[in-house]
């Protein structure tokens, strides 16, 4: 006991330390179980510091022991997976740190502890945002709002009386363009670019039967251009009626485009409505596909992030392709509102 103190008291690696603590214990009569709660290690990691002192006395405990081995059991290893399942997300710090602590064993290859990660079920993935704010029961309600209500005016639809209009608002910036290209390993790729800031607006309304863009550019989004854009939808849309599908956007929702609905209705009832607004649940943006027609377009041009010279350039090729482009709901099934985007 006496050895394993003075073992503590002199050494300053944290790993060594622990090792010696969690023996010191054992020797006090605590049971495995309370050790892996104080010191926070396995119930696999005590037995073998345990028998690695009983065989080589203090020498056992140092890192450098060369006795040490430099890969895991298969109990180590059955460990270290059902740790990994721990949690949702890592950092290959983390099992680095894990693996050189508790059991000593560093690895030479980063692909070693790939290996841990796929044998637990966890691949390198890209991150997708998510609003913590956001109502599941509120979408599914919204869901089967709008289902009932496109299903209900089917034939109205179908004959060409009430056009299903889906609209959002995007803003391109410069430096959307930044993208991937083929180019030579040692050296980097440049891609012309003033200031990544320089920004457009574009209010998009996709035809839900049949699946066109209709795209107008303005310089910012707010109730004034919200209201011309309404106005540009009643001028393409002539004889029609209008169901919009839209966010909860504040200004959507302001007085000034109330006022105008209001204006625009007035003395019908609302089956005779020249313009029904619907709004999506709140916080939840991948209700609408629009969303997904955006990334489209940002995703096409990044294609050619290396020919685009200029911003003006970089808004023309956008604008090219949602022009262009035809979106097919129809065929789809609705999550949120709809599925996936396909054309």
């Amino acid at each position: 006991m006496a050895e394993l103190q003075e073992f503590i008291d002199d050494r300053p690696d944290a790993r060594e330390v622990r090792k010696a603590l969690a023996v010191k214990l054992v020797y006090q009569g605590y049971k495995y179980e309370e050790i892996q709660t104080i010191l926070d290690v396995s119930l696999g990691s005590i037995t073998s510091w345990k028998q690695a002192y009983k065989e080589y006395g203090i020498e056992g405990l140092r890192l450098n022991h060369k006795g040490r081995k430099s890969y895991l059991s298969n109990e180590q290893r059955e460990e270290v997976l059902g740790w990994l399942q721990t949690k949702n997300t890592w950092e290959l710090g983390e099992l680095e740190y894990k693996l050189a602590f508790e059991y000593d064993v560093i690895y030479e290859s980063k692909r070693s502890y790939y290996d841990l990660f796929d044998a637990a079920g966890i691949s390198w993935k890209k991150t997708t945002s998510l609003n913590p704010k956001a109502d599941p029961e509120a979408v599914c309600g919204k869901k089967k709002q709008i289902e009932t209500l496109l299903a209900s005016n089917t034939e109205e639809i179908e004959a060409g009386r009430l056009r299903v209009l889906l609209i959002d608002e995007c803003h391109l910036l410069w430096g959307d363009l930044t993208g991937y290209v083929w180019g030579k390993t040692d050296q980097e790729i440049g891609v012309g670019i003033v200031n990544e800031r320089n920004k457009q607006t574009y209010y998009g309304a996709v035809d839900y039967l049949s699946g066109k863009l209709l795209l107008k550019a303005y310089n910012a989004g707010n109730s004034d251009h919200t209201i011309d854009y309404l106005g540009y939808l009643l001028d393409q849309s002539p004889n029609q009626r209008l169901l919009l599908l839209w966010d909860g956007a504040s200004y959507h929702r302001s007085h000034l485009v109330q006022n105008f609905l209001g204006e625009i209705n007035q003395g019908l009832s609302q089956e005779e409505w020249r313009i029904h607004c619907v709004r999506f649940a709140p916080n939840c943006p991948s209700q609408n596909p629009i969303e997904d027609i955006w990334l489209q377009a940002k995703t096409w041009v990044r294609r050619f992030c290396a020919l685009i010279p200029t911003f003006s350039h970089l808004k023309w090729m956008f604008e090219w392709f949602l022009r262009n482009t035809t979106f097919d709901f129809l065929s789809l099934q609705m999550y949120g509102v709809f599925s996936e985007i396909k054309y």
